[in-house]
């Protein structure tokens, strides 16, 4: 029995099903534990296979090759006598397990089963995962380790049965994606289970992209006491050590670095940065092509190319036509020439044209209108997907969180691309960050400081310009009014007359009660995008597209 452990926490960024690049990664964290005196390296939940894994679950090859993984990280690491807690999914008795490995001197010593499956929002576990047994204590050094994975700690049940059994000291491996506030409630569950059982909680989360998924990392460990011992900076890598004592009452973690906060808009632009470079770079795309129109949306996301890639990987496109005004040509150039990336003009008028030349005898008799304008959208389009094929960068789409929610968007046209690092961004906060980004860098951007969003795109009335003299509140609530409306029937699921209630007129709510409802079918066709909020259009919210029911006081 040791009075002392040194406990090391990876704070990494695996990919999903990239096993041996994931075990490589692992090998690193433990070469950079050599010297140091550290007992124990802590990786989180699932890491060796990437978290979440989805239906690679289902896949016994894919299964039994993790497992072979993790065998060769406990060979690979023998000769450094550390101990490894590692995730992994594990096959045993014909199931498949969340699990982590304990890995020590050459060997997988001891497993531990995820009780607590997640079944809502982003999660489904319970689809791909048997539910293990509440775990007992891990034994390492003779002291005695709880190891809840994730969800475990999110109820009471598991850390109450790891006191009771004897645990010491509460490690749990996280997957916890990111959305606004996401760090206080981690914060406040911790808490709570200390409360309950006076241990001390380190808690380990990953760090980066996955698909729509962005992982903030922010680990950080709370003693006993529930004093704040350590807290690592989100959005990043790191190997965080901490030292631990056997005190009479308990183990206690000696006082470490305590990162900052990061206030809500730096969160979010970093988050949008990082889950845009992590989907370009996972997927191995050179770089990204976009529209810029001159507009808040495409400015805002240039700046975020950028920041995620360097100005040399983002390839900005300008494809105006007869009702593109100078000023919006002003206002891209002006943008551009603050990022310095490549920047193109491709007149659409020529293809425009066309397409009405040989509708025309169809549509003779009939009154242009959003036909017409879907025509120039979906040139538009068709010359970014040119691009995309020709030169293999993949096209970033613009939408913001209130267009994709009432459909202000034209499907194979401005909806063309691959990820949408703003899709669940409402067109308020899209502001918002312009606004901050303009004032401030943040870490790890790589992006020019100062104005990036020239102030004229954020000060004139948003625009489609589709048609002469149009502004998006020619059809619309002003966004601060619809924003309200949205995130109470999206992010709330609140009824229409407790909306009404909040001051709104009722033909308007139900009106966009109506425009969410039908607009299903193309979000569902639209690219990823990272996920901010804590319903965004994807896995955390899934509507029938065919759906007869409104919740509504009169007819619309």
């Amino acid at each position: 029995m040791t009075d002392k452990l040194k406990i090391a926490f990876a704070q990494a960024n695996p990919t999903v099903g990239a096993l041996d690049a994931n075990l490589a990664m692992a090998m690193d964290y433990v070469k950079r534990c050599e010297g140091k005196n550290i007992d124990l390296l802590v990786f989180p939940e699932l890491f060796i296979c990437g978290y979440p894994p989805e239906d690679l679950i289902l896949k016994a090859a894919f299964v039994e090759a993790a497992m072979a993984r993790v065998r060769d990280l406990a060979t690979s690491s023998a000769d450094s006598g550390l101990g490894i807690i590692i995730g992994t999914p594990w096959e045993e008795a014909g199931k498949v397990y969340n699990a982590v490995a304990l890995l020590h001197k050459g060997k997988v010593e001891t497993l531990r089963f995820k009780h607590d499956l997640p079944n809502y929002g982003v999660f489904d576990e319970k689809r791909v995962f048997a539910a293990g047994r509440v775990p007992g204590p891990i034994s390492f050094k003779g002291v005695r380790l709880g190891v809840p994975i994730c969800e475990d700690i999110w109820k009471a049940d598991v850390c109450e049965s790891l006191a009771e059994t004897g645990a010491e000291i509460i490690l749990v491996p996280n997957g916890s994606p990111f959305h606004q506030d996401k760090r206080d409630t981690r914060l406040n569950i911790v808490v709570e289970r200390i409360a309950e059982n006076h241990l001390p909680i380190a808690y380990v989360n990953q760090v980066g992209g996955q698909d729509e998924l962005v992982f903030d990392g922010a680990s950080f460990c709370i003693n006993a006491d529930q004093s704040l011992a350590f807290e690592a900076p989100s959005f990043s890598e790191q190997l965080i050590v901490s030292n631990w004592q056997r005190k009479c009452d308990g183990w206690y973690c000696e006082k470490g670095e305590i990162s900052p906060t990061i206030d809500k808009l730096d969160a979010i632009w970093r988050a949008c940065v990082v889950g845009l470079r992590d989907y370009v770079e996972k997927n191995r795309f050179p770089g990204v092509v976009l529209g810029l129109s001159g507009g808040i949306d495409s400015a805002v996301v240039a700046a975020m190319a950028v920041d995620a890639l360097g100005k040399d990987r983002v390839h900005c496109v300008m494809l105006p036509y007869r009702y593109t005004s100078e000023e919006s040509l002003k206002d891209a150039k002006a943008c551009i020439d603050a990022l310095k990336c490549r920047y193109d003009i491709v007149p659409i008028g020529d293809p425009v044209e066309k397409f009405n030349q040989v509708l025309a005898e169809m549509f003779a008799g009939t009154e242009q209108g959003v036909t017409e304008e879907n025509i120039q959208s979906r040139a538009r389009g068709v010359i970014l997907m040119a691009i995309s094929n020709k030169f293999n960068h993949m096209v970033v789409t613009t939408g913001n969180k209130s267009e994709m929610s009432v459909g202000y968007a034209t499907l194979y046209g401005d909806m063309n691309g691959g990820f949408n690092p703003i899709k669940d961004v409402y067109k308020v906060q899209v502001y918002d960050l312009a606004r901050f980004r303009n004032q401030n860098r943040p870490d790890g951007c790589l992006g020019p400081e100062g104005e990036v969003v020239p102030d004229n795109i954020i000060t004139k009335a948003p625009s489609a310009e589709l048609r002469p003299d149009q502004t998006d509140q020619d059809s619309l609530p002003p966004y601060e009014i619809l924003d309200d409306i949205l995130e109470q029937l999206v992010e709330k699921e609140a009824a229409i007359e407790d909306i009404i209630a909040r001051g709104h007129d009722p033909k308007t709510v139900q009106r966009i009660q109506h425009l969410l409802y039908i607009a299903e079918y193309k979000r569902r066709q639209a690219a990823p995008g990272v996920k901010i909020t804590s319903r965004n259009f994807g896995r955390d919210r899934r509507y029938p597209i065919t759906n007869g029911f409104r919740d509504r006081t009169d007819d619309v």
